[in-house]
């Protein structure tokens, strides 16, 4: 009966949970992944590239304690220690299979961590136990997928793409801080005089197309960040890497312009993204 009682007051908490299943829509996660490879050194991105559809799939399985540690987390705002020693061994899989020589494992191991970085970098789970009204999580996504192409990738902090793997814990950290903080502003915009807005009728001087570009890049950053911390302890192959120019952001009635290249940007009533 003990037993039983457990399971069901976990059930109950987990009810109240983010559903980290519904995180970064498959399509806007293979866009946030194939963007972060071009951070990464051209060896790297190559052995990747080769298995994409591995390291998609594997993402989705991450063990259920981790799950569950970093889904409390999110709703808590904080990363606990212990959730902190749950993602290191599960980095360390990553790590031992490539010293191993285990080259096809270890890549796709190391691959799919991006679900680490994309989930604190995404302000829809971050929300808080409130969490939205219905359909406003929907209704954000599809902005997103909406608007992607008029997204720019901006480089948050080329330093974050030299730190070690022992800086992860705390950068991190400092993810899910910045996007909590972004977290109102998708309720605010969406939902509105108890009447959900259909994104549709929202343009890029919303603060909505702000939180997503920034949120989007900040998940590009991320996966970039964690995966050449770990590629580093490997003692991984970092040469031929791009050397990418920290932008503003830009109005997207510009024409597109290459990652890494500075470009003449238009005043956009959107937030600067500043060294963290």
């Amino acid at each position: 009966m003990r037993r039983l009682r457990a399971a069901l007051a976990l059930a109950a908490a987990g009810a109240l949970l983010p559903d980290l299943a519904g995180a970064w829509p498959a399509t806007l996660v293979e866009s946030i992944a194939r963007d972060a490879r071009r951070l990464v050194p051209r060896s790297l991105g190559v052995l990747m590239s080769e298995r994409e559809k591995q390291i998609f799939e594997a993402s989705q399985r991450l063990p259920p304690e981790l799950t569950q540690a970093l889904t409390a987390d999110l709703v808590r705002g904080e990363l606990q220690p212990a959730t902190l020693a749950v993602l290191d061994a599960h980095t360390q899989e990553a790590v031992a299979l490539l010293r191993e020589q285990k080259v096809s494992e270890g890549v796709v191991k190391l691959g799919a961590l991006l679900r680490i970085p994309a989930d604190l970098s995404d302000p829809v789970l971050s929300v808080g136990s409130e969490g939205y009204p219905a359909g406003v999580t929907n209704e954000y996504y599809s902005y997103v997928n909406l608007n992607l192409k008029k997204i720019p990738v901006v480089i948050e902090n080329k330093g974050a793409l030299r730190m070690s793997r022992k800086d992860l814990p705390a950068y991190w950290q400092g993810l899910l801080g910045r996007s909590r903080s972004q977290s109102p502003v998708i309720r605010t915009e969406l939902f509105q005089r108890g009447r959900l807005i259909d994104h549709r009728t929202v343009d890029f001087r919303n603060p909505v197309f702000g939180v997503a570009s920034l949120s989007y890049s900040r998940a590009v950053n991320a996966i970039a960040a964690t995966w050449l911390a770990v590629w580093r302890d490997v003692r991984g192959d970092v040469t031929r890497m791009v050397t990418p120019t920290p932008v503003k952001p830009r109005d997207p009635r510009d024409p597109w312009v290459p990652l890494g290249m500075v470009a003449t940007p238009t005043p956009v009533p959107s937030p600067e993204v500043r060294n963290p």
